[in-house]
């Protein structure tokens, strides 16, 4: 055979042979390469469009060789009919294949769902819709169901005790059933053995523990002035005095924005009001902070009778044992209300 005839043989055999890794190195890489440059979220609802779907992620996809293998190996893996609602992360480096295995077989990333912050449950509600798929109506139409809240061991306005404030991985897509199960097992474990110890050499329950710790909450976000206050009203209670707790009768007229409660106010009729009824009311006025509640279990037993936040302003009481101290505390902190112009 022709030397000249096999050297263009072995020529073109190197050549297609080069040509063919290197279209076999792109293929790979398209389909098993790094596709996404950065950390990415997909939300997939009930009622989302496929063709939206896909544009929503092939924006994400680096080249459009690894867009064009999206499409293929979507379609090989018939994800426009496999395709789940949910929260899917897309990594920084995930390839395409791992990215259609993953909305494929609806292996979804939890979020991280914050409770806390409220002080109704239509306001709880609110906040959680904001973090997982379910509307607000459906959230509140589920606190409110009866059976519901009874398998919980709630009532109605008693359920706001039962959230236990806290960062909480869930999956997006969970119902508000399942959720309200899974936060009444989170509550279920918060009262653990050391806690319920506590409890009972209070002599109160949960509930009564929650919703006294709202209470001293919403007086102060000063940890270390938490145990005092709590103290202050544990003492309270012990004399069968009336809490006369200010946050009551702002929750009562529905106005946390107060910052002077007069006489006026005071004459509200509300259950709430814990300067017209004796005890603790009749549920928690907010969810507490978990400082707030170990607080409460672990309130200073001192003498106080009394505090008053001080005229600097500072977040911080004084604390008296008497009424006249207490009347001296309470002229001083007005008058320099008053300076300020403050109602």
């Amino acid at each position: 055979m022709n030397s000249k005839f096999i050297k263009k043989i072995f020529a073109w055999s190197i050549f297609f042979g080069a040509f063919a890794a290197a279209a076999l190195i792109v293929g790979y890489n398209s389909f098993f390469g790094s596709a996404v440059s950065k950390q990415q979220s997909i939300y997939i609802y009930p009622h989302s469009e496929y063709s939206a779907v896909v544009a929503d992620i092939k924006s994400h996809i680096t080249n459009p060789l690894k867009s064009r293998a999206f499409d293929i190996y979507a379609s090989h893996l018939n994800l426009e009919n496999r395709l789940k609602t949910g929260h899917y992360s897309l990594n920084e480096g995930m390839s395409v294949v791992a990215i259609v295995r993953r909305l494929a077989l609806g292996e979804q990333t939890p979020v991280n769902l914050t409770i806390g912050g409220a002080r109704t449950l239509p306001q709880l509600a609110g906040k959680i819709s904001k973090q997982i798929m379910a509307d607000s109506a459906a959230i509140i139409a589920a606190m409110y169901d009866r059976q519901l809240r009874a398998e919980l061991g709630y009532k109605r306005d008693s359920l706001i005790a039962m959230f236990v404030p806290n960062t909480y991985e869930v999956y997006w897509n969970t119902t508000p059933e399942k959720l309200l199960g899974r936060l009444k097992r989170e509550s279920d474990a918060f009262w653990n053995e050391s806690r319920k110890a506590k409890l009972a050499a209070m002599g109160m329950s949960e509930y009564q523990v929650m919703t006294l710790a709202s209470i001293v909450y919403e007086e102060t976000k000063n940890r270390g002035e938490m145990p005092r206050i709590a103290g202050v009203y544990i003492n309270r209670l012990n004399k069968r005095m009336p809490l006369q707790a200010c946050p009551t009768v702002k929750y009562a007229l529905g106005d946390f924005s107060l910052t002077r409660i007069l006489y006026r106010h005071l004459r509200v009729d509300s259950p709430f009001n814990t300067y017209r009824n004796q005890g603790l009311p009749p549920a928690p006025i907010c969810i507490p902070s978990i400082a707030a509640i170990d607080a409460t279990l672990n309130y200073e037993k001192g003498k106080y009778l009394y505090f008053c936040a001080k005229p600097e302003f500072d977040g911080t009481h004084n604390f008296s044992r008497t009424l006249s101290e207490h009347n001296a505390n309470s002229r001083k902190y007005n008058e320099a209300l008053s300076k300020l112009k403050k109602r």
